[in-house]
């Protein structure tokens, strides 16, 4: 009988952050030999991952860089009360451009890999063939658990190629003008050519469930409305992202059975816009800086950043619950639109999660658009009533 495989470290699953390791690690720790398995026929699956310009440090946006496929100085926001631009840089990465790079390390990525099992030291393929390891480390993307109470994002977006340039010179990166329905809806419109535009229907909602149908009629009828002619739809992307709202972060882990986890398998992004790339990027700084990568020590050390940046984003949870809880969920909108009357610098340190004492009591003073005794009484609830609520 052969033996099996056995590399320092296997990456089971293709996606966002366990690429962003694969990246570093072939940057920093070349000594180590790594093999990333996908189930699918191509890494990084259809997505397109943004996020804003100060939500990373100067060193960290620099080795990201090549992930990264259009960048804009500024964003827009729109509200039936609101519009402004915000002077904080945007940045997009997508599929194909994380895919391109992720290739070039060859061999160690094999896709048209399922696997079956999953072990702190070891994997088992789908034709049963196991591969060992130092360590293993999960990145399948966010599971359903009993520990980690969730709200739902989710979007349908198409990729458009216009017959007339659209005029846009920004991102909109939340148009609430429109007809509200399922919670707070708004559209989210990407321009990545003077002809072309990504444009999604998005939704924080209470339930993960996705009309496909009616949000492509939707985004035929936005597209109308602002005069785009479509010549041609380029691609479709759709998901649903999670939103958190309460839990117990070390009882999640104490469940792993010691296997360490990455990317939205580790809890690991925004609380309230469910943005994971920075959170990718934090991440695989940290193990491609690790001395010790072996099983034990790389459970422990995605189990306590997990944890720590959990602990750290209580605020931000306790937001996300007078979002959903405190008010009619036509309405929602609202809370989006008194936030944004807030300067340009703290809202950029908000989706940073780098907020400070007093930016925190500027969020909640001023008059809340629910009612105050709502609002108070979303901030404090427990699990229990969240599910009650529910």
């Amino acid at each position: 009988m052969r033996s099996p495989e056995r590399f320092d470290l296997v990456l089971v699953g293709g996606g966002l952050a366990n690429g962003l390791v694969l990246r570093r690690l072939r940057e920093k720790r070349p000594d180590l030999t790594v093999l990333m398995l996908e189930a699918g026929e191509t890494v990084g699956g259809n997505h397109t991952w943004s996020f804003h310009e100060h939500d990373l440090t100067i060193a960290e946006g620099a080795w990201v860089a090549p992930f990264v496929a259009h960048v804009w100085p500024d964003y827009e926001v729109r509200f039936p009360l609101r519009r402004r631009r915000i002077g904080t840089g945007y940045r997009s990465a997508t599929s194909d451009r994380f895919a391109a790079l992720i290739g070039e390390c060859g061999p160690a990525v094999r896709t048209g890999a399922p696997v079956a099992m999953v072990e702190p030291r070891a994997v088992t393929l789908g034709d049963g063939t196991r591969i060992e390891a130092g360590a293993v480390l999960d990145g399948r993307g966010h599971a359903a658990s009993p520990h980690v109470d969730l709200v739902f994002q989710k979007f349908l977006g198409l990729e458009i190629e216009l017959e007339a340039p659209h005029g846009l010179e920004r991102p909109i990166v939340m148009d609430a003008t429109v007809e509200q329905d399922d919670g707070y809806r708004f559209v989210y419109v990407l321009p990545f050519a003077a002809d072309r535009l990504l444009v999604e229907d998005t939704y924080y909602a209470d339930g993960d469930a996705l009309d496909a149908e009616a949000l492509r009629r939707r985004l035929a009828d936005y597209c109308t409305g602002h005069g785009w002619r479509v010549r041609r739809i380029v691609r479709e992307e759709q998901g649903v992202l999670p939103i958190a709202v309460d839990g117990d972060i070390r009882r999640f882990w104490d469940e792993r059975g010691g296997i360490p986890a990455s990317g939205l398998a580790a809890v690991l992004f925004h609380p309230t816009t469910g943005y994971s790339l920075p959170d990718a990027v934090r991440l695989a700084d940290r193990i491609a800086s690790a001395p010790d990568l072996s099983a034990d020590a790389l459970f422990a050390l995605t189990r306590d950043h997990s944890v720590q940046t959990w602990e750290d984003r209580r605020f931000f949870r306790g937001l996300n619950r007078m979002l959903f809880f405190a008010g009619e969920a036509s309405r929602r909108y609202e809370i989006l639109q008194h936030f944004h009357r807030l300067p340009d610098d703290l809202v950029g340190r908000f989706y940073a999660t780098n907020l400070s004492a007093g930016d925190k009591l500027r969020i909640l003073t001023g008059r809340p658009p629910v009612p105050i005794s709502n609002a108070i009484r979303a901030l404090a609830m427990s699990r229990r009533s969240m599910k009650e609520s529910a």
